[in-house]
C-alpha cells in the first residue's frame, strides 16, 4: 500500500471516530459511542458495566488526545489524526492496545448477554450502532471470531480494531 492510499484509509477511519460528523474528534464523540452501545443493549449508564464503558471511552479519548492533539485544543482534527495518531499508534502498537483495551473490554462485557463472551451477533449490533452499515457489520463481526468458537475474545477484537485503525504498518 503506498503512502497516499494509506493516508486515505486512515482518513476514512477518522470519520468512524467523528461520531457527530463535525470534522474533528473530541470527548463527545467517545461519549456518544458509549451511549450508543449502552442504549443498544439496554444497559444503564449508572450500572457497573455502564460506568466501565464510559470510563473506557474516556481513557480512549485521553489516549487519543495525548498522542494526536498537537495544538492542545481538546479536539483532534483530520490532519492531526492522519499525521499524529495514526503514525504514532502504527509505530507503537502496544500504546494502541493500552489506550483501546479498557473501552473494548467494557463493550465486550456489555455485549456478552449470556456470560459466555460476545457473539458475532452481538458484535454486529455494536458495529452497527457505531456507524458500520448493517450488511457490512454482520460480515465484519463474523470475521472477528478468528478461531471460529462462536465467541469474540478481547484479543481478537483488539487485533482487528488495531488493523482497522491503521496501527499495522502500511505494507502489512
Amino acid at each position: 500500500m503506498d503512502s497516499a492510499e494509506y493516508e486515505r484509509k486512515i482518513a476514512a477511519r477518522f470519520a468512524t471516530f467523528d461520531q457527530d460528523g463535525n470534522g474533528y474528534i473530541d470527548r463527545e464523540d467517545f461519549s456518544a459511542a458509549a451511549k450508543a452501545v449502552l442504549a443498544e443493549f439496554g444497559t444503564t449508564a449508572r450500572s457497573d458495566k455502564g460506568q466501565a464503558v464510559f470510563a473506557g471511552a474516556e481513557a480512549f479519548w485521553q489516549g487519543m488526545a495525548g498522542i494526536a492533539d498537537v495544538d492542545g485544543d481538546q479536539r483532534v482534527t483530520r490532519e492531526e489524526y492522519i499525521t499524529g495518531a495514526a503514525k504514532r499508534l502504527r509505530d507503537n502498537p502496544e500504546r494502541f492496545a493500552e489506550i483501546a483495551r479498557p473501552f473494548l473490554r467494557a463493550v465486550i462485557a456489555v455485549a456478552d448477554e449470556d456470560g459466555g463472551g460476545a457473539t458475532p451477533a452481538a458484535a454486529t449490533r455494536v458495529l452497527h450502532v457505531l456507524g458500520t452499515p448493517a450488511k457490512l457489520a454482520g460480515v465484519v463481526a463474523t470475521a472477528l471470531d478468528g478461531d471460529g468458537d462462536g465467541r469474540i475474545s478481547e484479543d481478537e477484537i483488539l487485533s482487528a480494531f488495531a488493523a482497522y485503525c491503521g496501527v499495522e504498518a502500511p505494507d502489512a
